[in-house]
């Protein structure tokens, strides 16, 4: 058998596993897969989070991918990354860069089994600025530059793509090369405020076809996991990284509340799984929820059986289809041999598409928000605990 075989029928535990520790954000993205921004007073407490690592030491889980929001902007962050490490749990968390300091480089060049990434969606202020907030690109090239200096080697540079973007795939390669890191480019969702988003920022056929000839000359140096299986469709040359969707059989996301989804992009009531604060914890929910035991279960590929590409494709992105009104068994949105015009078109004259169920973002968003390392930060008192600064004890 295969290793992706056992792949279909689920692990013992994730190979993926994605742990948003805040919903707290000092950047309003548009397209956040999360709709992040203010923190939710119900937050695993640090006390929970360690008990959660104690658990995927025992479960054996090589590593987590934390996120948020904004992770290090959880005052106890340093602690549990090091507690983390300490447990034999290796940690890659992702960043906008606003704590990475000269200063906390070096702590992290000097440590084992931890990797960081930074996320820009831009090679320019410019194409960065207009999804991400003003300054935000100068923060994580700061960031990016403070890593090099210390000497962190392979750092990873994470690129959300979309028709703005897709042009400056050589650039994001050269910054890149230029610090020594590695390019890890994913695919735009219609997630969370992507939801918002997706029809002005997703890319174009054409573009898909870019991404797909780039990847093939520059991919055994790109990081993509399974993010453009679905452009399989277009060549007898197969990309790198998984080509089936993982959700619930090697992948899921713990949210900061403790709630466990079947995939990272798929923050929604309809694929909520469990709590890790439930009776058996997060080893439980993974093991014989009822969620993750059907999708776990032979999946019908409905019409997209009878195509050509299927094998390669497998159907594509179940997130995707689900916030484009499509059926799970039916093709990806974004379907690089048109299989999908006919149903989006379906979809766009029957009404209402599932709506994000989740949404943390900050009244204003649209405002510019202050970035960089500011040493003071006078901060009012919130009229509820979620809408506590994003910032709040930031120094």
């Amino acid at each position: 058998m295969k290793l992706v075989d056992h792949f279909e029928h689920g692990l013992d535990a994730p190979i993926c596993l994605t742990w948003e520790l805040t919903y707290a954000c000092n950047l309003a993205c548009e397209h956040c897969l999360s709709s992040s921004g203010r923190r939710d007073p119900r937050e695993l407490s640090t006390a929970e989070c360690k008990a959660v690592i104690d658990e995927l030491q025992r479960m054996q889980v090589f590593y987590v991918n934390i996120g948020g929001g904004e992770p290090t902007i959880r005052p106890d962050f340093w602690e549990l990354l090091d507690y983390a490490i300490a447990h034999q749990v290796g940690v890659k968390f992702s960043t906008n860069g606003v704590r990475i300091t000269p200063e906390r480089a070096r702590q992290l060049a000097a440590t084992d089994y931890v990797d960081v990434q930074i996320s820009i969606d831009g090679a320019t202020a410019e194409v960065n600025d207009a999804v991400r907030g003003p300054g935000s690109f100068a923060m994580a090239y700061r960031a990016m530059e403070n890593l090099a200096a210390a000497g962190f080697e392979n750092f990873k540079i994470s690129v959300v793509m979309t028709r703005h973007n897709v042009d400056q795939l050589d650039e994001f390669k050269a910054i890149a090369d230029k610090f020594g890191a590695q390019l890890r480019i994913t695919r735009l969702r219609p997630s969370g405020r992507g939801a918002d988003v997706w029809q002005d920022l997703h890319p174009t056929t054409d573009q898909q076809l870019q991404i797909y000839d780039w990847l093939i000359a520059n991919g055994e140096q790109v990081l993509t996991g399974d993010s453009f299986f679905h452009l399989n469709a277009l060549g007898s040359t197969p990309l790198a990284g998984l080509n089936l969707c993982g959700a619930g059989r090697v992948v899921c996301l713990i949210d900061p509340v403790g709630d466990v989804y079947a995939c990272p992009f798929a923050i929604h009531d309809e694929f909520l799984a469990g709590n890790v604060r439930d009776t058996g914890g997060f080893e439980t929910v993974w093991r014989t929820s009822e969620l993750f035991t059907r999708l776990r279960q032979p999946q019908s590929g409905g019409a997209c059986t009878s195509c050509s590409a299927y094998d390669s494709c497998k159907g594509g992105c179940m997130a995707a289809k689900f916030f484009t009104g499509l059926p799970l068994d039916g093709p990806d949105p974004e379907c690089v041999l048109g299989n999908a015009e006919s149903a989006l078109a379906a979809v766009g004259a029957g009404g209402a598409l599932p709506q994000p169920d989740k949404d943390h973002s900050r009244a204003g968003r649209a405002r510019p928000v202050v970035l960089g390392m500011p040493s003071t930060l006078a901060v009012a008192a919130p009229d509820r605990a979620c809408d506590t600064s994003p910032l709040a004890g930031l120094r």
